[in-house]
């Protein structure tokens, strides 16, 4: 019987904003308080859907060279402006407020299952983050959701976003493994049709709740994952770790 090519992964990448950390309760937890402080009804579920939109959008801008690389922090923070501005809100927080606002993505939860998951596959496998977000930021993330990685890797180090292929080549530069050996895992799809069009294997780790218990991301399985699921512990449990 023929060897899986599960069987030759050395090393396992991770996404991280809604893969392995929950950004939607942090955010909604700091935006009820404010509410209750300032007095004011904003729709804290609302605008962080759209905080991510205006993000991906200016994403995809720098790769396709419309606008110059700009840290993910500072992408985040342009994006909070235009949604204030949008919603009347420009005079509701001060700058200062706005930059405290914006390190939310600083402090996200990691999900249940995460860090039981992370710690098996870490035991058998070479892990990284590979993330769209700045080195501080996942840095920041990684601590304190006590995520236990081997390695941080993110898009910053290659000046571009996923899913540009310079940001997956950081994974075989860094890890040392060639792109078949490497496992992306993601919540997104778009991160793994670009990793497989790398030669990387992917893992779709489903997270329905990514943007609250009212949307509804797609889920769905693809024929093409080399693995489907709904945890890191179930995902462990597939490669055998």
């Amino acid at each position: 019987m023929p060897p899986s090519p599960l069987d030759t992964i050395r090393a396992i990448a991770f996404d991280v904003q809604g893969t392995c950390v929950d950004f939607y309760q942090p955010i909604l937890r700091m935006g009820e308080a404010l509410n209750r402080e300032k007095e004011l009804g904003i729709d804290w579920a609302a605008l962080s859907a759209e905080w991510r939109e205006l993000y991906r959008q200016a994403l995809d801008q720098v790769i396709a060279g419309k606008r110059p690389w700009l840290r993910v922090d500072r992408i985040y923070r342009e994006a909070l402006d235009s949604l204030l501005e949008r919603r009347g809100l420009a005079d509701a927080f001060s700058s200062t407020e706005r930059d405290d606002i914006n390190t939310i993505w600083t402090r996200l939860d990691a999900w249940p299952d995460s860090v039981e998951g992370l710690t098996r596959l870490r035991k058998k496998f070479v892990t990284a983050t590979l993330s769209n977000a700045g080195m501080t930021a996942v840095i920041s993330v990684v601590k304190h959701a006590g995520l236990p990685f081997d390695a941080i890797l993110t898009a910053e180090l290659a000046q571009s976003y996923k899913p540009s292929p310079n940001v997956y080549r950081l994974a075989v530069d860094y890890l040392g493994y060639p792109p078949e050996e490497i496992l992306m895992v993601a919540c997104h799809k778009y991160d793994l049709v670009a990793a497989r069009a790398f030669g990387m294997r992917t893992a779709f780790v489903a997270r329905p709740l990514e943007f609250g218990p009212a949307a509804e991301p797609d889920t769905s399985c693809e024929d093409w994952f080399d693995i489907y699921t709904n945890s890191f512990v179930s995902l462990a449990r597939a490669l055998g770790a």
